[in-house]
Formats: C-alpha cells, sequence, structure tokens
C-alpha cells in the first residue's frame, strides 16, 4: 500500500509504499529508496452531531456519526439515528453555533437540519379538464417520475407533463426523470 509521508533524504512530500505497521510505520521512499520511520496518522475522533429530523411537517431529533474532519455540505445524503430507528437523510441546513452554512467541518457543527429521503410524499397536481386535483404519492425517494409516463395516484390516472424540483427549476421535456426526493410537485392530465 502507498501513501504520502515526509522523506527526510528527498526533503519533500513523497509517495512512500508501508513497508511494516506496527507502533509506528517502516516505510520506503519511492522517488529515493530511502527506508525511515514515520509516525502512525492519527485516527480521526468519531463524533455524534445532533440532527433535527423533518418528514411532512413533524420534527424530531436524531444522531448522525461523523469523522472530526468530514466535511459536509447541503445536499449530501447520510444516516441518522432516531431512538432506535435508522433513516436516510438528505442535509438541508448546517448550523454553526448562531450561523448557517452551506459547508462545514463536523467539529464544527452544532446542528444538522435535514429531510427523510427513504419514503417520501410526492405532491402531484391532477388536472382532469374541468378542475384540478391534489393527490399525494407515497413513493421510495429512489423512486423516479418520468415526463410523459403514466402514473395512478388514490385511483387516479395521469400522464406527467412537466416536474417542478426543489432547487425550483421546472422540467418538461418528455422522457425527462427525476427522482422522488428531488421533486417538490409533479403536473398531470388524464392520459
Amino acid at each position: 500500500m502507498n501513501e504520502e509521508f515526509f522523506c527526510p533524504a528527498c526533503n519533500c512530500e513523497c509517495e512512500h509504499e508501508i513497508l511494516k505497521e506496527s507502533g509506528d510505520l517502516l516505510v520506503k521512499c519511492s522517488t529515493c529508496g530511502n527506508i525511515h520511520h514515520v509516525k502512525r496518522p492519527a485516527e480521526p475522533e468519531l463524533l455524534k452531531v445532533k440532527a433535527i429530523v423533518s418528514s411532512e411537517g413533524i420534527s424530531e431529533k436524531g444522531i448522525i456519526e461523523l469523522f472530526e474532519d468530514e466535511i459536509i455540505q447541503k445536499g449530501d445524503l447520510l444516516v441518522a439515528e432516531i431512538g432506535d430507528d435508522a433513516a436516510g437523510v438528505e442535509v438541508t441546513d448546517i448550523e454553526m453555533g448562531e450561523k448557517r452554512r452551506h459547508k462545514a467541518k463536523a467539529s464544527d457543527i452544532s446542528a444538522l437540519w435535514t429531510r427523510k429521503i427513504d419514503r417520501v410524499v410526492v405532491k402531484v397536481s391532477f388536472h382532469d379538464d374541468r378542475k384540478t386535483i391534489p393527490l399525494y404519492a407515497e413513493v421510495e425517494g429512489e423512486d423516479d417520475f418520468v415526463i410523459g409516463d403514466i402514473y395512478s395516484t388514490d385511483g387516479h390516472r395521469y400522464k406527467v407533463t412537466h416536474i417542478k424540483l426543489r432547487n425550483g427549476s421546472m422540467m418538461r421535456k418528455e422522457g425527462w426523470k427525476a427522482y422522488a426526493r428531488k421533486i417538490k410537485r409533479v403536473y398531470g392530465v388524464k392520459p
């Protein structure tokens, strides 16, 4: 196995082959062939970061385990422990004391705001020529909705005409698709 270490003979950081692992490492420089000892890099500490997990208007406190040097940003997919349960979540905001950030090191984070993505409710606006009916489809977060495909929710069949995403963009092209966890609303008409 090769890693980057400082070589005292070359006087630079370069690739080394690890020859022996014990209290410290015995390594051989790939550039000059010098064999020397280096201290084993410290293992990063595992932190338990507070997480607020939202799911359709209900928020619960949970915990997410992260390494202290891990960089977290909005949109990252993680696993949160909520009591005895575990859930797939997406980071929606990062709290550092009184401030909110888009990106932060785990050791600086006071709380992660997240939303469940393993099961989501997709809002559907179904237009049946006379009126628009609101529908709610509970699906897996990784399920696709495809523009032009026909779906059935609460006894209503509809053809998807366009999809509004959580990031604000609108998809209208036939055949385009999006994961349910990324969708804000699906628009459909009678097939």
